[in-house]
């Protein structure tokens, strides 16, 4: 289970989560952790004493979590300058890791071998990136080689994948649809530029995602990830939200 922004970052970043909000999310949250899911939760903040504060707390209820100092997600957090409870474990399960790097855009790097050079030179028990570098997919060669810690530890890579909106940035996109979007394709998300909700009930959208050779998951497949980190899953408050203004949707 991923949950962005339970203590910092909820309504801006490096602000507290309003205690309401902490009080409801880790209500769920604990439930998952009693029901043996895994939670990893990032949370959004570059004080300090914020970050010590959301490791701590996240610790506290059993969470792997990751601080970022922004919600760009392009580069490691130059504090603290170590992972949280950094180890030389073999990580083989979400349940074995003690943190976690959420790095899922690499534009800031000047070459994909930078890119991947300095993930290898991390101790991080999961690396949570995207397949893509630019407009190439990683190989199994790069993925391989990110699964090795460089205190010599084995670690997980996971994979980026987004169910609720489609992005125009990716192999999939058709520049058509600016003008003449499919069907299944809804408005733009206001406050991310480039993404676009979609009707995921749709066997189109569905044939983008998985179920195929030239599906995004069968993409991740072959370049050897341990797992996948579906984003957008809250896409359905969406259409609730249309239904509930009486506007048509299907």
């Amino acid at each position: 289970m991923g949950q962005e922004s339970l203590f910092y970052g909820y309504d801006d970043n490096n602000k507290p989560t309003p205690t309401d909000e902490q009080i409801r999310l880790t209500r769920f949250l604990d439930r998952c952790k009693e029901t043996n899911i895994d939670v990893l939760v990032t949370d959004y903040c570059w004080a300090h004493s914020f970050i010590d504060d959301s490791y701590d707390k996240n610790n506290q209820h059993g969470f792997i979590s990751f601080a970022a100092d922004h919600g760009e997600l392009d580069h490691i957090p130059s504090y603290p300058d170590k992972p949280y409870d950094e180890n030389n474990d073999d990580i083989y399960s979400l349940s074995d890791a003690k943190n976690f790097l959420y790095l899922i855009n690499p534009s800031l790097y000047s070459s994909e071998e930078s890119f991947l050079k300095t993930l290898r030179d991390t101790n991080y028990d999961i690396l949570l990136i995207d397949l893509f570098y630019g407009n190439d997919s990683l190989t199994l060669q790069d993925i391989d080689s990110l699964k090795t810690k460089a205190n010599g530890g084995s670690r997980l890579v996971i994979a980026y994948m987004s169910i609720g909106e489609a992005e125009d940035y990716r192999y999939y996109w058709n520049d058509s649809w600016y003008l003449h979007p499919p069907k299944w394709l809804v408005g733009e998300n206001p406050n991310w530029p480039g993404c676009y909700k979609v009707k995921y009930w749709y066997p189109e959208w569905q044939d983008i995602l998985y179920g195929n050779d030239e599906s995004y998951l069968k993409k991740i497949l072959d370049a050897g990830f341990d797992g996948v980190y579906l984003d957008v899953i809250d896409a359905f408050e969406y259409f609730e939200n249309k239904i509930f203004l009486n506007k048509q949707i299907l």
